[in-house]
């Protein structure tokens, strides 16, 4: 059945910015307030509006909700904590002018923002110029590593290359073609850059069994490209590798389901499609399409559970109807991020950005997954991997996941091999492994 609820309903149900989580979900609590302190602020940097609200809206509202949690147990350091909240609108330009904003004027002690791989690349040089501190959520394409980025979503190799791994195992079909369709820009080109590279050196695919073809934010007509598709997949061997964005993603899987592309002879395999998009559609011709994450809000962790049932009573309380009452990827990494910050802050018995950043090096906390933690050197997260297919309740469930947690690779092996880095300890940054040395890439000639 088509849900109709639509996603500003959604919001306006959502809207009480002060409440929060109810206490004793079993998340870490920091020190205790004292009266009469300044509060600490904090940036909440998400589109509320735009074509990519779709997918931000509900970040901003769980960061909100652990910022409450936060303050409900004392704040952090004798302090509460207040959120200071953007919307740059899915206007990349307007993210960089409201991260200054909030760095400069608000002077927040951190910042929990951005979606897509364009908007993060926009305030880069905003954090690095004037030394403040990004956590940012979401899955994305590697190539980067910044001393003033927390990367709590997945990298290539904790998402994209084990869904690959996976569809062309038996369980997964044994697919030998893949078409990759994606918004136009830098996270689904280079994504899509790596696995052309990992489909054709590493798994001996054919160049001719690849399409690939992108569309620009906000496109809304998918006849000609999934008739396109149709025909690709026409022997049942191919696969969808998806890497559209915001809310292109509901007129795509409506012209799957309107031409018959079902799961079961060509699976559509997402990235960035999760429960909070799935609201938006009839999810019946959908059943059995998949998704690669490091979170499903279908898991039966002990830890999931409970955030779950208090995310609900959370939208009891405040009016949500229970059906648009779904938590997802982004959402738990967004919701993790604030509280390792605010363990950290702790840890480092100061909101100094360096001091922070240090504290932050291999720590670790618990989530909905389980254990989580902070690479020790390179601002990544080492954290389970999950695919999922879609089920008829708009959930997913879980038909493979990795052994353990899995370590974060900024570079993909399959492009550069030797490639890492290190901010640990004062580290310099960047290097190159060259006969198994570490050579800084500013001492390279």
């Amino acid at each position: 059945m088509s849900v109709r609820v639509t996603r500003r309903d959604f919001l306006k149900g959502t809207a009480a910015v002060g409440a929060g989580l109810a206490a004793g979900v079993g998340f870490p609590a920091v020190i205790r307030a004292q009266g009469g302190k300044e509060a600490i602020k904090v940036g909440v940097l998400h589109s509320l509006s735009g074509t990519m609200a779709i997918s931000e809206a509900p970040i901003k509202e769980i960061v909100l909700m652990a910022i409450e949690e936060i303050n409900k147990t004392g704040g952090v350091l004798g302090r509460k904590v207040e959120p200071v909240v953007e919307d740059p609108a899915s206007n990349w330009d307007l993210f960089a002018e409201k991260s200054k904003k909030l760095l400069l004027q608000d002077k927040v002690a951190a910042v929990f923002g951005c979606w897509t791989s364009v908007s993060r690349k926009s305030v880069l040089p905003v954090f690095e110029k004037y030394n403040g501190l990004l956590f940012y959520p979401v899955q994305y394409e590697g190539e980067e590593c910044s001393k003033n980025v927390i990367y709590t979503g997945a990298t290539i190799n904790q998402q994209a290359t084990p869904a690959i791994d996976y569809l062309m195992s038996p369980e997964g079909g044994g697919k030998t073609k893949f078409y990759l369709l994606g918004s136009d820009y830098v996270y689904p080109r280079t994504t899509n850059k790596i696995l052309r590279l990992y489909l054709t050196k590493v798994k001996k695919v054919p160049e001719s069994d690849i399409a690939e073809e992108y569309t620009p934010f906000h496109h809304q007509d998918y006849q000609t490209i999934v008739g396109k598709i149709k025909s690709f997949g026409a022997a049942g061997d191919a696969a969808v590798i998806n890497t559209i964005n915001g809310d292109s993603n509901v007129p795509f899987f409506k012209e799957l389901a309107n031409q018959g592309l079902t799961a079961d002879r060509t699976p559509t395999m997402s990235f960035s499609f999760a429960e909070v998009e799935l609201q938006t559609l009839d999810v019946k011709p959908l059943v059995g399409h998949l998704a690669s994450w490091n979170y499903f809000m279908s898991l039966r962790t002990p830890e999931n559970l409970r955030w779950v049932k208090a995310y609900k009573a959370w939208c009891a309380k405040h009016g949500t109807p229970d059906k648009q009452c779904v938590t997802d990827d982004p959402m738990m990494h967004a919701y993790v991020h604030v509280h390792l910050w605010a363990k950290a802050v702790a840890k480092a018995e100061s909101t100094d950005v360096d001091a922070v950043l240090r504290a932050l090096e291999g720590l670790e906390i618990d989530s909905p997954v389980g254990k989580y933690k902070v690479d020790p050197k390179n601002h990544h997260t080492w954290k389970p991997v999950y695919l999922g297919k879609i089920r008829p309740d708009g959930q997913f469930e879980v038909v493979w996941k990795s052994k353990g947690w899995v370590h974060p690779e900024p570079w993909s092996s399959v492009t550069y091999p030797s490639r890492e880095c290190d901010w640990s300890n004062g580290g310099k940054g960047t290097y190159d492994l060259v006969e198994g040395k570490h050579v800084w890439l500013s001492e390279r000639k």
